[in-house]
């Protein structure tokens, strides 16, 4: 896989494991690393990546879902990790981050791989979770799998992005009647939980541009979702919006997604 382009690889998302390659004109970088070592070698091999094509792990929240491998993968080839100081404090007592770390803060752009990284922050019930633009000589990928609603600031920074992964976790009446306790119902449901079917479409109605070319769907529930109830409101909600345009895929849990590439 030419790693001169601009594109998006996810390797995987759901609830048992995140994880994201962005390449850039020098190398790769992995958003998440939420399987194991081995998981996530796996994964690159079979997508054709390099792993020591990455540069940085940069990682949006501390849950396990999203930082299982770090420390393993970031150690076994050198790779700095990317977190907000409190994410890093939290991983380095959980023994899940690797020897060499850098701290960012959320709304301080930094440059990685020939790009510049926009952490912002996103209403989640992890401290400090953040997710990412990634910007590349005008264009831009943008990456929000964990968050509760999405608010002003989030919508800002969401809009037109030429490729976009975004959470779409959860059928709320699918959620209600899965027995679940109400505690767990109510914290998905909140603000601060994970994005509905209903409010990931809704969301694209202020998102989109004339720019926007790709729309990945992730995290999905495997309990209270389908892939096909999203795919159908995918393309009902891009058909009201005349824009049939929009190549979109759902992302799977066990098997990485097709490449789009912006560049």
């Amino acid at each position: 896989m030419g790693s001169h382009r601009f594109g998006i690889t996810n390797l995987g998302s759901g609830s048992s494991g995140n994880a994201t390659v962005i390449h850039t004109p020098e190398g790769s970088l992995l958003v998440d690393a939420g399987f194991s070592g081995r998981e996530l070698h796996a994964r690159l091999a079979l997508c054709g990546i390099d792993p020591g094509s990455i540069k940085a792990v940069l990682i949006t929240h501390e849950h396990g879902d999203h930082t299982k491998g770090c420390r393993i993968f970031s150690d076994a080839y050198d790779i700095p990790c990317y977190t907000t100081s409190i994410t890093c404090k939290s991983l380095t007592k959980l023994n899940r981050i690797g020897k060499k770390k850098f701290v960012f803060t959320a709304g301080v752009p930094f440059s990685i791989a020939g790009i510049t990284v926009e952490p912002f922050s996103v209403p989640h019930d992890a401290p400090d979770t953040v997710a990412f633009n990634f910007l590349h000589d005008g264009y831009k990928i943008s990456i929000a799998t964990d968050l509760g609603s999405v608010n002003s600031l989030a919508s800002m920074r969401l809009t037109d992005a030429d490729a976009v992964l975004l959470e779409s976790n959860h059928d709320e009446k699918m959620l209600a009647a899965s027995g679940r306790p109400i505690q767990t119902i109510r914290r998905i449901m909140s603000n601060h939980g994970h994005l509905s079917n209903t409010a990931a479409m809704q969301t694209l109605d202020t998102i989109l541009t004339d720019k926007t070319r790709f729309l990945l769907f992730g995290h999905l529930s495997s309990e209270c979702n389908s892939r096909d109830l999203v795919e159908e409101m995918a393309h009902d909600r891009l058909d009201y919006l005349n824009r049939n345009d929009i190549v979109y895929r759902i992302a799977e849990q066990n098997t990485p997604a097709e490449t789009f590439w912006v560049i």
